[in-house]
């Protein structure tokens, strides 16, 4: 009786409490079930958890879509390169009909135009003339463009500037195919191909009509020599984007801009009083087609030299062909030059070819992503 007043004993308290201890189900549910997302078609978190609402989610910022190199450089050497360098013949025959202006001292003027860009390396700290381990092939790209100048600038005194830069487009596309296949492994996608093939067909398209006044005594003899040059213009400026390839430093863009105006300069005065006789324009016309021809030269060389970095060359090269396109209008329109009915196929081939290569290549990467 006085156990039953007194309560449960302490022995009978702790087998309750024991007893407590064996049914709590918290531990036990938690192995026995499988864990959130541990399953496919099982998710408890399904269950327990509130849905989603049903808009998609936007992309973080680090995961947008941007332009890829590819893109960037083909853009780079459409709009910037080739567009501009179309309006560089014509404006250079119209400076030799004007008042019969050196090929060279065209060159000259052109190369003045690039020894500001010291003014820049300068405030930049950087060397006039590059680091001494790559000056050596930073001073042969620039020679290289010179030689690819100079005789560009002959042909089109010659040679109409449509076919002019007909032949140093198509011989420049060739050669950047084969040197980058030869010397760098570089291979090209089906579309790639095509591309080239179709814009070497429109140039030949553009040319080949032409070819039949060779043999038309001594002009058809410049003539020849005239597509010559165009073709040795064409095989220097191939060779100028592989070395500017494999220059890789600070400053390298506006180092080899400087060089090619300190440098050809050093070729083209001398030869200027050699090879040709110097004449000073005394006409408006003269003097604005020389500034206009500077000017578009050297924004045509920057988006190039830049273009060349982030695409294949002969991609670049094969984009650049819009060049033509543009002369040949400047050539109708400007010059009251015939354009042939051929020229006009052609310069269709080459858009056709252009609008291949350009829709291949433009492609997006997510900004997230680490770039090649």
């Amino acid at each position: 009786m006085a156990g039953a007043l007194m309560g449960p004993g302490p022995l009978t308290q702790e087998k309750r409490r024991k007893s407590k201890e064996r049914w709590v189900p918290a531990p036990s549910l938690a192995f026995a079930l499988p864990q959130a997302g541990s399953h496919p078609y099982f998710n408890l978190s399904d269950f327990t958890q509130p849905s989603p609402p049903s808009t998609p989610p936007s992309l973080p910022s680090h995961q947008r879509c941007r332009p890829s190199n590819a893109t960037k450089g083909l853009l780079m050497a459409l709009l910037g390169g080739g567009l501009p360098a179309g309006f560089v013949g014509p404006f250079s025959r119209m400076a030799y009909q004007a008042s019969h202006l050196p090929s060279l001292e065209l060159l000259i003027c052109r190369c003045l135009f690039h020894l500001p860009i010291a003014l820049l390396l300068k405030l930049r700290g950087d060397p006039l003339l590059g680091p001494p381990d790559v000056r050596g092939r930073a001073c042969l790209h620039a020679l290289l463009n010179v030689l690819s100048i100079g005789c560009a600038y002959s042909a089109v005194q010659v040679v109409p500037p449509g076919n002019a830069a007909t032949v140093r487009k198509g011989s420049s596309t060739v050669c950047s195919a084969l040197l980058a296949l030869c010397l760098e492994s570089q291979g090209l996608s089906g579309y790639d191909w095509c591309g080239l093939l179709g814009s070497t067909l429109g140039l030949i398209i553009i040319v080949g009509p032409g070819l039949g006044t060779l043999q038309e005594g001594t002009t058809g003899l410049y003539t020849a020599l005239g597509y010559v040059l165009a073709f040795l213009s064409g095989l220097a400026l191939s060779l100028g984007l592989l070395v500017y390839r494999s220059l890789n430093f600070p400053s390298c863009l506006p180092t080899v801009a400087f060089l090619f105006g300190l440098v050809g300069l050093a070729v083209s005065v001398p030869a200027l009083f050699v090879l040709q006789t110097p004449i000073l324009p005394n006409d408006l016309l003269s003097w604005t087609c020389v500034g206009a021809v500077g000017i578009l030269a050297l924004v045509s060389f920057v988006c190039v030299s830049y273009a060349v970095t982030k695409a294949h060359p002969a991609l670049v090269c094969a984009v650049l062909h819009s060049e033509v396109v543009v002369a040949l209008m400047l050539q109708y329109y400007v010059l009251y030059e015939n354009v042939a009915p051929s020229d006009i196929m052609g310069a269709g081939v080459v858009l056709g070819s252009i609008a291949i290569i350009t829709a291949q290549n433009l492609s997006c990467e997510r900004e997230g992503q680490v770039e090649e």
